[in-house]
């Protein structure tokens, strides 16, 4: 469980203010006694993808509680989760909630056996130093990225004893955005068994009128009858709560059929051209969805990445989706394709009218690509932004169209220009103020970060799919929210000094089916009312809308519904101004510049309680000795709520919510001291040691190639996995004890090994090296030399130095431990690891190491000389890329345990990119025993 950072959500008696929590007349926890024999079975381990079942409940689900409210497009959700442990042995009790990535968290608690653990939303250095002060033991919390599609994991772990009462509870809010002409609100319901009480609640409340209201059946008919929408002219309610029986998958079930998404769609009536103006206690908000306009001619190039990576299904999903959108095309539209890998070809050199011959042919065009070679994204973009800016400059586009770029790519570039600021700037540089750039990244290798950064520059957005999605209807759905332009220049006025702080969430440019949201502040006491002036041009003219708003209206309305939000125009301006100084603050021109935004982000955040990526949760109990941290993952410019599991967390695929307790095996495995098996260390291995540098040797081009990997303290790498043989090697990450020239180093703190036709899992740290099979365990010191061997398993200590594994004689991992002076100021103890090449693996083996027990195909050239006269430069082809390589020096401590024999590699920059497949990223995995998950 070593891996489950955590965040959150429960306390007995913490409700935030927006929310009135019905208690049905239930006691606060009534009788734990009854729930016993509502589920029949007992857990125990078993391998990961399976449940965790036998004769007695050993964790009972009492209650489980979805509560969301939305006012006007504001949602606040809350989640409750009431927990037993029913066991004679203490538990591990993990509540793992996905919430949207732009949601806010705002608050958390729980209660563990009658201690209260309540938040508080401090500066991130402040938080980091309270909690070094008081960590909790036996807890712990974590907001981290989840690969699911615009998703975060809001976690926590508590380890719970016997009898021990839990609650959890979370608060989050979030913004509904129009897409496609409705709204979207998703509760991810994922109890993962039955429960005695399950509730939940969706209150919508919208001044402006509900125009429709859905709600799809998504379990498959199993719940007929039992979900009950009410609707009226501007309030509904969608209630579910399944009794226990109607909860189970069949009548003698015990597993339960709760397991998906309640998904509401709707939109809301817009009378006035104008918008909806809306004003509240001391804010106001602006929504502005016009209708009933004639779409602006627009100028689309197609720029589509088709280098190697992009082969087999991921190009015939493009392929199709690109065949759709061509067809969608209207006469009066402009329009060409550009392709590229290591080259750049254009269909048509100038764009041409999407007539129907012209469309057959790009169709046919497009059709032929065969995906090869690597990225060059710098010189598509350019290509692609001069044939718009050409046809400007020669008066052949329409001057009431728009002009669009559309990127498609799964990768960073590769060949030509590499540094994503520099390939930022030259597009910067070159494009007009009148193109908008949008990027869609496909898979785990593009690094989505710089795509937000290009297109939210350049007047656009970006968007992200992962391989394992289906990229046809996702680009497709991208391309429609995009495509059809209705407005251009809108700009929007308050004239008056009431009006102060405005923001709003998009460009200038209004798209069919979306909606322009703008809020600010707004003084009562020096204006009655409320006037906007928007002006923009259509397709045919120009426009000019005014509208006013009065405070009484709206009060009065959302004084008489106890569910409506009487916040949400303050929290909609705080939502929307954050998430804009956080994208401002990623373009900052200058330092200062950055200095100056961070602060009002930081101030805005305290000030509101809200977790962003510049400030962390602190969660207390009431004296302060205890405490966890929950950090807001790193930035990465919906969704769900309440996953509850226990012990170890399994793949989704398989069992996504309750599985097994994890209760401390008391069996021993036998262990016996003995002089260590000890053999001549081969002279090539492949080796990762220090912070971490990993060094590949390739037996048929009998080169070393090396690389480092720059991640973070308590990230889990993968480092061999083969599902094939059920053979797994991942390493954690620790970090230095402070950084040292404004970087932490990173080491790996802990190794983990699982044998599946063993059913053997052995986990090495700096500590100590421990080995389970089954129910028995047995602990190694690195103390004693000792040895152990059960069946095919051979594991070897030799005394404060190494750790030797051996799988059948023919396939061994040695791990090396380096102790460093305990009262150093920045070093800590660590381990390296060294793996002989072997073909023992099978052709699925994979992970960083594992990757290479296949021999790429490599080609090192034209050898010159480097920046550094000691540091000579080579070209090396591999993998369909080209590199630029660096010769060096690192270091194999086998045989010169204190200053290493050095060992001449070359190496490859930025973390190996082009050399290992993808992006380091995606060869982290949740815990120490996950199998890598391949796109």
């Amino acid at each position: 469980m070593n891996r489950l950072m955590c965040f959150l959500v429960c306390s007995f008696v913490s409700v935030t203010q927006a929310f009135e929590i019905p208690t049905n007349g239930l006691p606060e926890f009534a009788e734990y006694g009854d729930l016993v024999e509502l589920v029949p079975g007992k857990f125990q381990s078993v391998p990961e993808n399976r449940r965790f079942q036998d004769d007695v409940d050993q964790v009972t689900l009492y209650s489980y509680k979805v509560q969301s409210t939305v006012t006007s497009r504001m949602a606040n959700t809350f989640i409750q989760t009431k927990v037993v442990n029913n066991s004679p042995q203490p538990q591990n009790v993990v509540f793992d909630v996905q919430i949207p990535k732009g949601a806010f968290i705002s608050n958390f608690s729980m209660t563990v056996d009658g201690t209260t653990f309540t938040s508080s939303i401090k500066e991130k250095t402040v938080g980091r130093a309270l909690y070094s002060q008081a960590r909790a033991k036996g807890k712990t919390a974590g907001l981290v990225r989840s690969r699911a599609l615009d998703m975060e994991n809001f976690k926590t772990e508590v380890n719970v004893l016997p009898g021990a009462k839990v609650q959890f509870e979370l608060h989050y809010q979030e913004v509904k955005w129009r897409k496609l002409g409705s709204y979207e609100h998703k509760l991810h319901l994922q109890p993962g068994r039955l429960a005695k009480h399950l509730e939940v609640d969706v209150w919508m409340v919208e001044p402006q009128g509900i125009k429709f209201l859905h709600v799809p059946d998504s379990f498959d008919g199993h719940f007929d009858g039992v979900l009950v929408v009410s609707k009226g002219q501007q309030k509904a309610h969608i209630s579910f709560r399944p009794t226990v029986a109607q909860q189970r998958k069949c009548s003698n079930c015990s597993e339960t059929a709760v397991d998906g998404e309640l998904v509401v769609m709707y939109d809301v009536n817009r009378e006035e051209k104008a918008g909806e103006l809306e004003v509240f206690n001391g804010y106001f908000v602006h929504f502005f969805a016009p209708e009933n306009l004639d779409p602006i001619p627009k100028n689309i190039l197609f720029v589509i990445d088709v280098s190697g990576s992009m082969w087999g299904i991921k190009m015939k999903q493009t392929v199709e989706a690109m065949k759709t959108i061509l067809d969608d095309l209207r006469a009066e539209d402009q329009f060409s394709v550009v392709d590229f890998n290591h080259n750049v070809r254009t269909w048509r050199n100038d764009l041409v009218s999407a007539t129907k011959t012209q469309v057959a042919d790009a169709k046919k065009y497009i059709e032929k690509i065969q995906p090869s070679g690597g990225t060059n994204i710098n010189e598509a973009l350019l290509r692609a932004i001069f044939i718009l800016n050409e046809a400007n400059s020669l008066g052949l586009l329409d001057p009431e169209s728009v002009s669009l770029i559309i990127l498609v790519s799964d990768g960073d570039p590769t060949v030509g220009e590499l540094k994503l600021s520099k390939i930022q700037k030259n597009v910067k540089q070159s494009i007009r103020d009148s193109i908008s750039l949008f990027s869609l990244g496909i898979g785990f290798d593009v690094d989505y970060d710089f795509l937000k950064r290009l297109s939210n520059e350049n007047r656009g957005i970006a968007q992200r799919i992962y391989g394992n999605q289906d990229t046809s209807s996702q680009l497709k759905k991208f391309y429609n929210q995009v495509s059809t332009p209705l407005l251009r220049n809108v700009q929007f006025n308050y004239p008056h000094t009431s009006v102060s702080d405005v923001t709003q969430n998009s460009f200038h440019n209004y798209f069919g089916g979306s909606e322009i949201v703008v809020a600010g502040k707004f003084d009562p006491e020096k204006a009655e009312q409320l006037q906007s002036i928007i002006t923009a041009t259509s397709a045919n003219t120009e426009l000019v809308l005014e509208t006013l708003a009065k405070m009484d209206d709206l009060e009065e309305f959302l004084a008489k519904d106890k569910h409506a939000d009487p916040d949400f125009t303050k929290k909609l301006w705080a939502y929307l101004t954050i998430n804009q100084l956080l994208a401002e603050r990623s373009l900052a021109p200058t330092a200062a510049a950055k200095r100056k935004i961070t602060k009002t982000i930081l101030q805005m955040s305290l000030e509101h309680h809200i977790v962003t990526p510049l400030t962390s949760m602190v969660i207390e109990n009431e004296g302060g000795d205890e405490r966890m941290l929950a950090d807001a993952p790193p930035q990465d410019h919906s969704c769900c709520s309440g996953a509850l599991y226990y012990g170890s967390k399994v793949a989704p695929s398989s069992v996504p919510s309750w599985v097994s307790p994890s209760p401390t095996p008391m069996i021993p495995m036998p262990a016996r001291g003995a002089q260590v098996l000890e053999a001549t260390p081969p002279p090539h291995v492949m080796r990762v040691e220090n912070d971490p540098h990993f060094i590949i040797y390739l037996p048929k081009s009998e080169k070393n190639i090396c690389f480092n990997i720059d991640s973070e303290p308590g990230k889990i790498l993968n480092l061999v996995s083969d599902p094939e043989l059920g053979i797994l090697v991942n390493g954690q990450l620790i970090g230095a004890k402070k950084p040292k020239n404004d970087k932490l180093r990173t080491y790996f703190g802990k190794l983990g090994f699982y044998f599946q036709s063993e059913d053997m899992k052995i986990e090495i740290s700096t500590e100590a090296i421990a080995l389970s099979q089954g129910s028995r365990t047995s602990t190694l010191s690195w103390s004693d030399t000792a040895h152990t061997i059960n069946h095919r398993v051979l594991v070897s200590v030799k005394k404060e130095q190494s750790v030797t594994v051996t799988l059948n004689k023919d396939m061994s991992f040695s791990v090396l431990l380096h102790r460093v002076w305990k009262k150093h100021p920045i070093n800590v103890d660590f381990l390296g690891i060294y793996v002989p090449p072997t073909n023992k693996f099978s052709p699925k083996a994979h992970g960083l190491i594992g990757q290479f027990m296949h021999e790429p195909e490599i080609r090192i050239f034209n050898e010159r000389p480097g920046k550094d006269p000691e540091k000579p430069e080579a070209s090396m082809e591999v993998k369909g890329h080209r590199l630029t390589v660096t010769r060096g020096l690192q270091k194999d401590y086998r045989a010169d345990r204190l200053f290493g024999t050095d060992v001449s590699c070359w190496f490859v920059h930025n973390s190996g990119k082009g050399f290992i497949d993808g992006h380091y990223k995606d060869y982290l995995v949740p815990q120490l025993y996950s199998f890598l998950k391949r796109p």
